[in-house]
């Protein structure tokens, strides 16, 4: 039976797995799926976990639950050896090992892309995985707390300031989530007004939101300016060491929550571990029916999708003539993709991946949202409808959906979640602290036949200082030539008594 290997659980893999599960006859191969997490990651509802509106275990998808006749496996592929079709998997528990496999499907993601900033790598968080975000969320809610017993000063402002890097549209639409999460925040402090807390948006490029238009990417500007968030346009993060924060513009202060969101690469683990082509960003080269290679020579048995594939975008909209890395591209690559490898199993042609960008909608906060598609732009309410619709809809298997819709609704009558679990990073603290430890073992008591006074006579003179000459031992007397000595006394006291008597009774005769 053919043995199909997909490489990562993100939106390309889970969709491929889930649709071959659909589209192969009972017995016709085996699918497994390898991946760290056993989950897959919805990364538009990452703003909405930053900011409380949705519970972060219903923003991923269990592979486990959902691919009900694929082999999960949770580890890492340190190696993709396409000549002889194996690959090199290495669990958190027990040694590396290699999988053998017939055709091998490689969607391994991508993962933040920085810079060589100074403090950054210290300092700063990205937005690409679940953890992340519910790390935000918790730090944010655990400034407020702090910040609320302290008085106005530097400490204070240190944190009441967040700054998120990259205006695209994870960058703002975090940035927009947080501003208004901390809005919503105030009312729970009275300590603080909303004049304490900074917001900084840092973008090296003259706008923000290249996905939309021009003036829709204004229409934002002012938005957030009148919630008083500061976006820093042309300007460039020059350093944050220590949450000192240093841009172009010679502007400094001080921040203790840094969100970097400028910029995506794909999952290096893999790219440089592999025998397959890459190109010069670090992408698989893939053609557009999804196999690896290019026209001339494809490479027979490999396939890639999503954001670690350089797919050609035959509508020619794509940045430089390829698909642009994101979740519209991936989802529909994968469905595709789990066709064309049922089609290539029973020696039918493969068809190729053609799809025009819908458009894009974004979710700004609480009741706020943009909505482009061409030259249609919609802002504000029915736009953050739109954007909810949307991926409410696209969150996939039912379950997973019934579980976000469920949030929204609580949210709209309960108000967001403001509980922090920041503990959770060291849950055994509290045990750790008050458990009971057994006591020491008391010294062992010296046996019968041993001689503890001469050891410890030994023992004090071979520790006696240098500089002090060890005590000198005192002679014992004889206990026979005290008694004489006594005797000797007692009698001289005797007869000197007797002969002042013997006088004093002279005398008075």
């Amino acid at each position: 039976m053919p043995k199909i290997l997909v490489v990562g659980g993100g939106y390309a893999g889970f969709y491929t797995a889930w649709k071959l599960e659909k589209h192969l006859r009972s017995g016709e191969a085996e699918v497994t799926v390898i991946d760290p997490r056993p989950y897959m990651t919805y990364q538009p509802f990452l703003p909405e976990v930053a900011a409380g509106s949705i519970e972060p275990r219903h923003a991923i998808v269990p592979l486990r639950r959902h691919l009900k006749r694929t082999e999960i496996i949770t580890a890492k592929v340190t190696y993709i050896n396409h000549a002889e079709k194996k690959v090199t998997v290495e669990p958190d528990v027990g040694e590396p090992y290699e999988l053998e496999y017939d055709q091998v499907v490689v969607t391994a993601g991508a993962v933040s892309r920085t810079f060589p900033i100074p403090g950054l790598a210290d300092e700063g968080i990205g937005l690409k995985a679940i953890e992340e975000a519910v790390a935000i969320r918790d730090r944010v809610l655990d400034n407020f707390a702090k910040a609320a017993n302290l008085p106005a000063g530097p400490e204070r402002d240190r944190l009441l300031t967040f700054v998120v890097v990259g205006g695209g549209f994870a960058g703002i639409e975090v940035f927009a989530e947080l501003r208004s999460f901390a809005t919503a925040l105030l009312k729970f402090y009275p300590q603080i007004a909303f004049d304490d807390i900074h917001f900084h948006l840092v973008e090296a490029m003259g706008r923000i939101m290249p996905e939309v238009s021009l003036k829709t990417s204004h229409w934002v500007l002012k938005d957030l300016a009148k919630r008083g968030a500061l976006v820093h346009l042309d300007t460039q993060f020059a350093s944050c060491v220590d949450g000192n924060i240093e841009l172009s513009t010679g502007e400094k202060f001080e921040s203790d929550l840094i969100v970097w969101t400028a910029g995506v690469m794909a999952t290096p683990q893999i790219v440089r571990h592999t025998d397959l082509p890459i190109e010069e960003r670090g992408r698989v080269v893939t053609r557009a029916d999804l196999r690896v290679g290019t026209d001339e020579e494809p490479i027979e048995g490999a396939w890639a999708a999503g954001d670690v594939s350089r797919v050609p975008d035959l509508t020619g909209g794509g940045v430089g003539g390829y698909c642009v890395p994101n979740a519209q591209h991936a989802v529909r690559q994968a469905k595709l993709l789990a066709k064309n490898i049922v089609a290539d199993l029973r020696g039918e042609q493969p068809k190729q991946y053609i799809h025009k960008n819908l458009g894009a909608v974004a979710g700004l906060g609480l009741g706020t949202g943009v909505f482009q598609s061409g030259k249609i732009a919609i802002k504000g309410f029915f736009a953050w409808v739109a954007h909810r619709g949307y991926h409410g809809l696209a969150m996939p298997t039912w379950e997973r959906k019934f579980r976000v819709f469920g949030d929204w609704i609580g949210g709209f009558f309960l108000g967001r979640d403001i509980a922090s679990l920041s503990a959770v990073q060291e849950p055994r603290a509290v045990f750790e602290e008050f458990a009971a430890r057994p006591k020491p073992p008391a010294p062992a008591e010296p046996k019968p036949d041993e001689k503890p006074a001469a050891d410890a006579t030994s023992a004090s003179e071979k520790k006696a200082p240098a500089d002090k000459a060890p005590a000198k031992k005192t002679p014992t007397k004889k206990p026979a030539a005290k008694k004489p000595a006594a005797k000797k006394e007692t009698a001289k006291k005797d007869s000197s008594s007797a002969s002042e008597a013997a006088e004093k009774a002279a005398a008075n005769k």
